[in-house]
């Protein structure tokens, strides 16, 4: 199940995102940018959306239900950026970081956006894996923020053309 994070939700996605990112310190020799987020700003701005096990309510779908990934995504032009996705260590495997990403990409064709990018260090191999196999293409590797980062985009089809007539 997947939801838009309601402010009861931030301090288990907080949560998540450590236990997630947290083995990466050694890795890469700093936290991971994902550590350094206001997933509570994330969360006011309608950007923090959330997944887990157990039965939704009503409105609230997140009620009852245990966070176990999570991910931050924003459009930034003609294109949404999935700025964080995450899941923790016991929840990793069972498809919840995929389930996500289309998730993303749902968003994205409903606001007739051109595709889904996003960054992940090199040091995360298994993000890497993920994103290739998701059908993300890499296209730029380079330092930014002193993190050795590779980004990624994904043409997003079936949505609405942002192109005028005149332009086809």
């Amino acid at each position: 199940m997947i939801w838009r994070a309601e402010v009861h939700d931030v301090a288990a996605a907080e949560a998540v995102l450590r236990a997630a990112f947290t083995p990466f310190i050694a890795v890469i020799g700093q936290k991971p940018a994902p550590m350094r987020a206001d997933l509570a700003a994330a969360q006011a701005a309608g950007q923090l959306w959330v997944a887990g096990a157990g039965e939704g309510t009503g409105a609230g779908l997140g009620t009852g239900a245990a966070v176990t990934a999570l991910m931050v995504c924003f459009a930034q032009g003609e294109e949404l950026e999935l700025d964080i996705l995450a899941v923790a260590p016991e929840a990793q495997g069972q498809g919840l970081g995929a389930a996500l990403e289309g998730h993303a990409e749902a968003l994205a064709r409903a606001s007739g956006l051109r595709a889904v990018t996003l960054y992940t260090n090199a040091a995360m191999t298994g993000a890497q894996r993920l994103y290739d196999r998701l059908g993300f293409q890499l296209v730029e590797r380079r330092q930014q923020d002193g993190f050795d980062r590779l980004f990624y985009r994904k043409a997003i089809t079936g949505g609405a053309s942002l192109a005028s007539p005149a332009s086809s």
